[in-house]
């Protein structure tokens, strides 16, 4: 025992969390929201306790589920680049929650508050499994569940929009899950493992024998499935209307830490299954390396064509994500590690955005259009503050994570050795970068513009005080009131600031992690 309890701890992260969304079932809103708060922070310190014993270690560890060993069993695998992971994630998750908590009373009817919380729960259960899980058909379970409760905490505010947006993303979320399943399926046919290691060393012997065609395929079709799901370029046209019509604190986590957890797992993939020496050799990559780049391009170029902020920042999440993709397909060491870089860097940042831009919207009668929105930072100058800290780190002005993440970028297709890598990658970094400028940049100073912004007091007032319950327990705050927003925007605040200046320390856990992941 002592010390070595620890392993215990991802597969406590897991089975806590499971218990919990049945509990919540159980308890009101407002006690099923203090308990998820403390929960969640329970889950963060477990997960510091794996970081910091995977350290000290110096070496990953393998929890075998049951009495059955490889290649039969189940397992939970843990190192450096998981456990920093799963505390990154379920902070930024916490800090959604508190942050959205005021337009959560408004947005959902007080009796479905606690089965908000369930679904919070259940995914928070995805989540962690997904990090954790060395076994690919867990991965499949798993990628269901997270699925199924994001299209539950989208449509949880009931307007009209928010169903037709969660009708469409559960139609091509289920297409990419098919997808996802047959590459699985295919994969399996042909190593006879589920267990992701067991599989490399099978997938090694296939192409050393000459069957590339076929693992090109099957990952080729893993690949589009996650693709679908995460909103890799062309499939990023479900975003604007997920993003805009939910509630913040749900804007928030799916865009910062769902689409991200696909994207991990396939990263998992390529790392563990498949194996970066076979990947390196797969034309995946340079199809990858390709839609990240168009990606990056278009995803900005739909921002600038957005005429409200959500859509713009939901279009923005698409461009951010051609970076991470763009990453994994260009190779090399500094390559994987700059990709997964940027997924932490986009999850800090675009959670506070969408937990921001309402504020604006609150205070510009309840209007979301650009043009009501002049002057919204003068009038909630907190919200003014935060939203302009993140757009310098999207745009990519030093001390930030953004910039951090390019420069990393650039210094990555240097290290390539390969001069049209080179040449691709620092054209398309000019190109986004300007382009997020022109864009959140002009945002900035149409805020911070006094002018005929929330003047149209006539409009829908989407977050009205009186559209609250009247028999709500804890009526919705006044705006005066910033504790429960300004507390989690300084938390990931100060995540972007340290991923900024000190961006050598995360890279160094990275590259510890990947060192450790096979």
């Amino acid at each position: 025992m002592g010390i070595d309890f620890i392993r215990n701890f991802p597969l406590f992260t897991i089975v806590l969390s499971l218990f919990s969304s049945v509990l919540c079932m159980m308890l009101d809103g407002r006690r099923a929201k203090r308990y998820t708060v403390c929960y969640e922070c329970f889950l963060i310190a477990l997960s510091c306790a794996v970081l910091w014993y995977v350290s000290e270690t110096g070496e990953a560890f393998t929890y075998v589920m049951g009495e059955f060993p490889a290649p039969w069993g189940n397992e939970i695998r843990a190192g450096v680049l998981e456990a920093l992971f799963a505390v990154m994630f379920l902070t930024i998750l916490l800090c959604s929650v508190l942050g959205g908590w005021r337009f959560l009373l408004i947005d959902v009817e007080h009796s479905k508050i606690n089965l908000y919380f369930t679904l919070i729960n259940l995914l928070t259960a995805a989540l962690m499994a997904l990090i954790w899980t060395n076994d690919i058909f867990t991965g499949y379970v798993f990628l269901e569940i997270l699925t199924l409760s994001s299209c539950g905490i989208l449509i949880v505010r009931e307007i009209g929009r928010t169903t037709l947006a969660a009708v469409r993303y559960m139609v091509l979320n289920l297409l990419g899950s098919g997808l996802f399943l047959l590459g699985v399926v295919l994969l399996y046919s042909l190593t006879g493992h589920l267990l992701m290691v067991p599989m490399r060393a099978a997938v090694a012997e296939i192409v050393a024998e000459g069957g590339v065609i076929t693992i090109t395929f099957s990952l080729a079709v893993l690949t589009i499935g996650l693709g679908i799901k995460s909103g890799l370029f062309p499939f990023y046209f479900w975003m604007p209307d997920t993003y805009g019509t939910a509630t913040p604190a749900s804007a928030a986590i799916l865009s910062a830490l769902v689409s991200k957890a696909y994207i991990l797992l396939l990263f998992k993939i390529y790392w563990r299954v498949i194996g970066m020496e076979v990947f390196e050799q797969l034309p995946i990559r340079y199809l990858l390396f390709g839609l990240g780049i168009l990606g990056m391009v278009f995803g900005s170029v739909s921002a600038i064509r957005a005429n409200n902020i959500h859509h713009m920042v939901a279009f923005s999440s698409a461009a951010q994500t051609g970076y991470i993709y763009m990453g994994l397909g260009m190779g090399g060491p500094l390559g994987y590690v700059t990709a997964l870089f940027q997924v932490l860097a986009h999850a800090v940042t675009k959670s506070l955005l969408f937990l921001t831009t309402p504020r604006l919207a609150r205070v510009s009668g309840d209007s979301l259009l650009f043009q009501n929105l002049e002057g919204s930072a003068i009038r909630d100058k907190s919200a003014g503050i935060f939203f302009t800290l993140c757009s310098f780190s999207m745009v990519g002005i030093p001390i930030f994570a953004g910039f951090s993440a390019k420069l990393l970028f650039a210094v990555a297709a240097v290290e390539t050795g390969n001069l049209g890598v080179l040449f691709a990658t620092m054209l398309a970094l000019a190109v986004s970068s300007v382009l997020n400028a022109l864009y959140f940049i002009r945002t900035v100073i149409r805020v911070y513009t006094a002018g005929r912004g929330g003047a149209d007091i006539s409009a829908p007032r989407i977050y009205a005080e009186e559209h609250n319950d009247a028999d709500t327990a804890e009526p919705v705050p006044d705006t005066g009131s910033r504790l429960s927003y300004w507390v989690p925007a300084l938390i990931l605040t100060g995540m972007n600031l340290f991923l900024g200046l000190f961006s050598w320390v995360t890279v160094d856990f990275i590259r510890r992690g990947l060192a450790m992941f096979a």
